[in-house]
Parts: C-alpha cells; sequence; structure tokens
C-alpha cells in the first residue's frame, strides 16, 4: 500500500460475488464518498455477466460528480486473478440458485416448521451452511495461498457458519462477519432518546454505545448508555406505555397486504428484556428463529408484529431492475470502508463484528464464533470483552452455539445424516422426529445439486 498523489492510500480490493445487486455497489458507493482510499476493485462472480454490469455500475460511481475517490473497477473471470495481491477481500454470495433459497423456506413450512428469514437457523439455515461449507473452504485456502496478508470481510449467511468455515480451514486467516442488525437496536435506542429529552431529532446511532454479546441475529444490548445516560431507564418507560403490549396482529396483516416484509415493533427484543432482563440486539425477524416460541404459527408472528417472508418474494427481489444513479450519491450506512480505514491506521473504529471467540463472551465454546464489540486499529482487529449475559439467555445463546458447533462439523465431514442431528436439536424443529427426516431428506435432496460430496453417513 502507498500514498498516491491525492494522498489516499493505494489499495487492491476483490469482491466475491462481485455480481451482488446490493453489497458490492453499498461498498463502492462508500468508497466513492469517503475519498480516503483509491486504487483498484476486482469482481468475481460464477455469473460473469452479472460482475460486469456491477463493472459499468462502478464506473458510474466513480465517475459521479460527487465522488472523492479514484478507482479502476474490473471483472474477472478467474478467482485466483482476483485474489492476488489484494489488501482487503469481501465475500458476498448466494450459495446456489435462487431456488434453493427457496426450497429452505417452502419444503420445512410443508412440514409445519415456519422459518421469518430462513438464513442463518433452523432448517433452512442448516441447509444454507451445508452449501457454504466446500465453497468457504476454497475461498480460506485461496486467500491463504494469493494473498495471506488481507483482511478478509464477509457478508454471506449463515455469519456464523461461513465466517467459522474460514477460520476452520485455515486457522491463520484474517477474517470477520459484519452484521447491520445491531444498528437498527441503536436506532431505536436513539429514538427513545429523542422522544425523551424532546429533541427535534434524533441522536446518530454511533453516539448510542452498546454492549453486544451473543452469536449472529441472536444478539443481545446488555447495557446502552447515551452521553453517559443509562439507556435501560427508557426501555421501562417506553414499555409501560399504554398499549406498547398490545396483538400486533392488524399492524402485521396490513405488512402483508402491502408486501412491507421487513419491519417490526421490536416487540420480541423487549419480551427478552421482559423475561430476562437483557435486550434483544438483533432485529425481531431473526431474534424469533432462534427460540420456540413466536413461530408456533403464522398468527403466532403477526401478534407479535413481524411477518414471514414468503420466498416469492426473495425470487422477484432479484429479477428486479436495478436502480439507477441519481444526481446525488447515497451512502449505504454499513461500515466497511470504515473499517478498512481503522485497519490501515487512518482512524479508529470500535463497532460489533463476529469473530472467533477468545474470552470475549463468557459461557460459549474457545474457538467459536461469536458477535461482540472489538476494537478496529492499524492492522489489527482485537475483541473487548463483553457483559456476562443472563442465565436464562446464556442457556439459550449456549444451545444455539451448539447446534452451530454440529452444522459446522457436519460440513467439514460431508455428513447429512450428522446434520439432521442439528436440525432435530435446532429451537424450531418441533415435530415428529419421523416427519423432521422426511423433511430433511425432501430438502437435501431437492438442493442435492450444491451438496457435491455429501453422504448419509
Amino acid at each position: 500500500m502507498v500514498k498516491s498523489k491525492k494522498n489516499a492510500v493505494e489499495i487492491k480490493v476483490a469482491y466475491i460475488g462481485g455480481g451482488s445487486r446490493s453489497w458490492a455497489q453499498h461498498i463502492m458507493a462508500d468508497l466513492a464518498l469517503a475519498g480516503t482510499l483509491t486504487g483498484e476493485i476486482v469482481l468475481y462472480d460464477i455469473d460473469y455477466a452479472a460482475a460486469r454490469k456491477n463493472v459499468t455500475r462502478g464506473r458510474q460511481v466513480f465517475g459521479h460528480k460527487q465522488s472523492k475517490a479514484v478507482f479502476k473497477v474490473r471483472a474477472s473471470k478467474s478467482l485466483s486473478d482476483a485474489l492476488k495481491g489484494a489488501d482487503f477481500v469481501f465475500l458476498s454470495i448466494q450459495p446456489g440458485p435462487l431456488q434453493m433459497f427457496a426450497n429452505d423456506l417452502d419444503i420445512p413450512a410443508e412440514f409445519g416448521i415456519l422459518q421469518s428469514v430462513g438464513d442463518s437457523t433452523g432448517p433452512g439455515g442448516i441447509s444454507r451452511a451445508l452449501r457454504c461449507a466446500p465453497l468457504y473452504e476454497d475461498f480460506a485456502h485461496k486467500i491463504m495461498r494469493y494473498c495471506p496478508a488481507a483482511w478478509v470481510i464477509n457478508y454471506t449467511n449463515p455469519m456464523t457458519l461461513c465466517t467459522s468455515i474460514l477460520y476452520d480451514a485455515e486457522p491463520e486467516i484474517k477474517a470477520f462477519g459484519c452484521c447491520h442488525e445491531v444498528f437498527g437496536t441503536q436506532g431505536m435506542l436513539a429514538t427513545l432518546v429523542k422522544d425523551h429529552w424532546g429533541m427535534q431529532e434524533r441522536p446518530p446511532r454511533h453516539e448510542i454505545k452498546t454492549d453486544v454479546s451473543g452469536v449472529n441475529h441472536f444478539t443481545f444490548v446488555t447495557k446502552a448508555t447515551w452521553q453517559g445516560h443509562d439507556l435501560y431507564q427508557l426501555l421501562k418507560l417506553r414499555a409501560a406505555e399504554k398499549g406498547f403490549w398490545a396483538d400486533r396482529t392488524a399492524d402485521s396483516l396490513e405488512r402483508v397486504a402491502n408486501a412491507k416484509w421487513f419491519g417490526s415493533h421490536k416487540l420480541v427484543a423487549f419480551d427478552f428484556w421482559r423475561r430476562f432482563g437483557v435486550l434483544g440486539g438483533a432485529g425481531d425477524r431473526h431474534l424469533a428463529e432462534f427460540v420456540p416460541w413466536y413461530l408456533t404459527s403464522e398468527a403466532n408472528a403477526h401478534r407479535w408484529g413481524f411477518v414471514l417472508t414468503p420466498s416469492s418474494r426473495r425470487l422477484a427481489h432479484y429479477t428486479m431492475k436495478r436502480p439507477t444513479i441519481g444526481d446525488k450519491l447515497i451512502g449505504s450506512g454499513e461500515e466497511g470502508v470504515l473499517q478498512m480505514e481503522a485497519l490501515l491506521g487512518l482512524r479508529e473504529l470500535d463497532t460489533n463484528v463476529n469473530l472467533p471467540n477468545r474470552g470475549q463472551v463468557a459461557g460459549l465454546p474457545s474457538g467459536a464464533v461469536v458477535e461482540t464489540n472489538a476494537q478496529f486499529r492499524r492492522n489489527s482487529l482485537n475483541p473487548v470483552v463483553a457483559a456476562p449475559l443472563p442465565a436464562g439467555v446464556l442457556i439459550l445463546v449456549q444451545r444455539v452455539a451448539a447446534v452451530q458447533q454440529m452444522t459446522l462439523e457436519a460440513g467439514r465431514k460431508r455428513s447429512l445424516k450428522l446434520a439432521f442431528e442439528a436440525v432435530l436439536n435446532d429451537p424450531l424443529c418441533n415435530i415428529d422426529t419421523d416427519k423432521a427426516w422426511k423433511m430433511w431428506r425432501k430438502l437435501m435432496k431437492a438442493n442435492a445439486a450444491m451438496l457435491p460430496g455429501y453422504n448419509w453417513r
């Protein structure tokens, strides 16, 4: 890395999944607006035509009147070429055809297992992890061959398992997983601050200091402050408001009617606080999938104020026309560029990421990937020890972590039988074992094309 004439740091970025409809474009827009970095972005995707579309988009972004950065953007048909000499590697892939994502949702539902997202846990999340295993093992080996000093930033779900596979394949890799779910909780807390102090605008979410602990999409905020004020006191006031705990079915049905799949009232997050004394840190649609309480039926989900995203929406999203770039470049609100800047020594950054457990979460296995705050500094990333989780929540997270470790082993051994044991241990598996076995056989048969080397031993 060298300084350019404009004092921007010159880097090479390899983007695996470079045909992405959103993430690759987000990163390029954020780089253009920051102006602190320059160099080359190489997009690699098995769908080369999609990567070429993002090359065109990248040239539009960096040629935009608002762009402060200069980057050469190109697509490559060779993974080794994309990785060679890279300083940063982004991983953002769809593991297999979209129909397989639909299978992950629809086949379990056929047998009575409902999933509001289906990409992180439950039969859908486990199925997705098995498809990711051979791909991520290959990524890890090639990264350590062609750019061993690179920082690897993973956006693919299941976040925990994908990051775990990288470290399982190559223990010396410098990888971490990024998720924006906690940002939404910080935004909700910022709104409480605004309302409580009568502010015209809510403070930026980064002013909300949170202690984060758990595993991805099943995270908890054990402490939250703003300018020294304990925001847990505001949770009490909010939850005491008239009608706060009311049945939200009417709102949920309105969302379904208007195809608004992703909103919620944070009732699930607050219910964890009410029952266990700790606020859920992820969105309700994710939190609900890690316990057996909120997805007993679609009506039950609606009561709690969230809806299930249908597979039809997933399929339709990827056939929609890509939005055009307007007169104004818009930042994504993600932290990828901030993380890169911090690792290059251009700033300091403390934020939540997914890393192997080195003691930052007490009560979870050493080496298991967990989500906590971490300190990004020049060429270093150090997790921050999180506050202990309440006993009742820790038990829940321990079970989830155990299922994830079993899934990781199933992927390593290419064992569909061991993966089924993980399914049976998953909290969403609330059906008879014979029925669950039929469901799993059907799901694995439907997705067999992306399960090379897997067997039933």
